[in-house]
């Protein structure tokens, strides 16, 4: 266990030992007996990971099997997708993948999980909208995964741990149960103020409805009603082709944008700027500064819009005033820790170095 995870469980012992007031052998006793179960947790999770593939009790298999039953489905759609005879079809589905982008980059991860600015009635509603369309799991789900992911970074109580290798981060979590650490470290992760917002509320609630009617059933009728297009090609257009490659646009984020790429702000955590990830997400892939200034509501350097149309929307959005409060670094506060703990590859590292 890290130092800091070891100061703050001795400090959680204290606090609590001071507010029961009871016999203090007792308490050494409980947390004895904690420590040991966490530690048998452990290690049954270690035994588990030692086994053949084929034997893990650990795997989810039906995930497994939808996984790979839904990317044959939609590889076979690429390969054989009349993309000009159906341009209708194949403009709209871009257009759903740019909402899901929106929905997970400016609103689940931005707004709800960060915190990064505000936003009123109207946007918050478009933002889990285009959210449910994406297909992903639930927005409190998501919220607290990511928050533990952000506070336990490359540790095995991180849900995508990128140190267990690529396709773990990338997919394999999905598919595999959870390190006890996870589960652990995710009951220490306050979502009370995600849970007082009714718009996350009703999401819940109602949840694997709205993900029906807007990842899948509402995309499908649009093609069909709205130009014509036969169900054959909107159904493997919108639930196969167009759904796989938005869910694998924001699993780049966990496996590329931590694996490869540059470390500009800090050079001593794993993840990296990923242009390209940028790109495909609407703005996310600019990771290292992300994970340097998880605050910062553009997720991308001072003024920087570089492939980051999330950033550019919710700056229009603050023009009408539906987003405010708009979080964000000192410039003096990038630049200085760009020095202190960039890998000298930003301008002002290299600037820095000439005027030396």
């Amino acid at each position: 266990m890290p130092p800091n995870e070891q100061i703050r469980d001795i400090c959680e012992f204290e606090s609590s030992q001071d507010a029961a007031a009871v016999d203090e052998s007792k308490i050494s006793e409980e947390e004895r007996a904690k420590q040991a179960k966490i530690q048998a947790d452990i290690k049954a999770y270690e035994e588990l990971v030692a086994m053949p593939f084929y034997k893990r009790p650990d795997i989810k298999w039906f995930n497994l099997y939808f996984m790979v039953m839904l990317h044959l489905g939609a590889l076979y759609g690429f390969l054989t997708f009349p993309y000009f005879e159906k341009k209708a079809t194949t403009v709209f589905s871009i257009f759903m993948i740019c909402l899901a982008n929106f929905g997970v980059a400016g609103g689940i991860h931005r707004l709800w999980a960060h915190r990064s600015y505000k936003a009123k009635l109207p946007l918050r509603v478009i933002l889990m909208i285009a959210y449910l369309s994406s297909g992903q799991y639930s927005p409190l789900y998501w919220s607290r995964d990511h928050r533990v992911h952000h506070k336990f970074s490359e540790t095995d109580a991180d849900p995508v741990n990128a140190a267990r290798g690529f396709w773990f981060s990338h997919v394999g979590w999905l598919t595999m149960k959870r390190h006890p650490e996870v589960v652990r470290k995710g009951k220490m992760v306050d979502v009370s103020d995600i849970l007082a917002d009714p718009v996350v509320q009703i999401g819940e609630k109602y949840f694997e409805l709205w993900r029906l009617l807007f990842a899948f059933i509402i995309p499908t009728l649009i093609c069909v009603y709205g130009w014509n297009e036969t169900w054959y090609y909107a159904i493997l257009s919108q639930a196969f082709m167009r759904y796989a490659f938005s869910l694998n646009c924001t699993w780049s984020i966990n496996s590329f944008a931590h694996l490869i790429g540059g470390h500009p702000y800090d050079k001593f955590i794993m993840p990296a700027e990923n242009l390209v990830m940028s790109f495909f997400t609407g703005g996310e892939g600019w990771h290292n500064y992300h994970h340097t200034f998880p605050w910062d509501y553009k997720t991308s350097e001072f003024g920087n819009y570089s492939l980051n149309y999330t950033t550019i929307l919710l700056d229009l959005f603050a023009k009408i005033g539906w987003a405010y409060d708009m979080k964000q670094p000192s410039k003096t506060l990038i630049e200085n820790v760009i020095k202190n703990r960039g890998d000298g590859t930003h301008e002002i590292s290299r600037k820095a170095e000439k005027a030396h």
